[in-house]
């Protein structure tokens, strides 16, 4: 969902949801938007973090409709295991081509997916723009799941600069 912001329309009409909800969302503190001028702006990232907070469950399909774009997620619907700490970050790795995309993301699903039980309710959100040729992978978890998944992508990419 980069770098690119949402009117309220338009959050509403990718979630499948009423305006009006979404601006109760806004006025409860559960969506982050900023105010430009006097419309409200929703950022992708804010987006997801929202989808991510929530738990909700929305078709990616459905919320991706740029053109040139992929994106792929993932989250555990599992016994929650609550974290004292829970970090979110987002890594931006720049000139991938499409078939480097498919398999750093299809390594990192994999990891995903195998997880050990102390990462439940982790998440990871990619995103690959073919005309800038950038990998943009979001992750939310524990401290660990982090750490974990930060070097997982620094082998990967390390992996394909041989």
């Amino acid at each position: 969902m980069e770098n690119k912001f949402y009117t309220i329309d338009q959050v509403a009409e990718m979630l499948g949801m009423h305006h009006k909800t979404i601006r109760k969302f806004i006025t409860e503190g559960r969506l982050i938007a900023n105010k430009v001028g006097k419309q409200w702006r929703i950022s992708g990232h804010d987006l997801s973090l929202f989808l991510e907070k929530n738990d909700e469950k929305f078709d990616a399909k459905k919320i991706n409709k740029e053109q040139g774009v992929s994106f792929s997620t993932i989250s555990e619907n599992v016994e929650i295991v609550e974290s004292k700490i829970n970090v979110s970050t987002v890594v931006d790795i720049n000139e991938i081509d499409m078939d480097e995309y498919m398999r750093i993301s299809n390594m990192l699903l994999a990891v995903m997916n195998c997880k050990d039980s102390e990462m439940k309710k982790s998440t990871i959100n990619m995103k690959h723009n073919k005309e800038e040729k950038r990998l943009r992978i979001m992750l939310w978890g524990s401290l660990k799941f982090i750490e974990n998944m930060l070097s997982t992508i620094s082998i990967l990419v390390e992996t394909n600069n041989l």
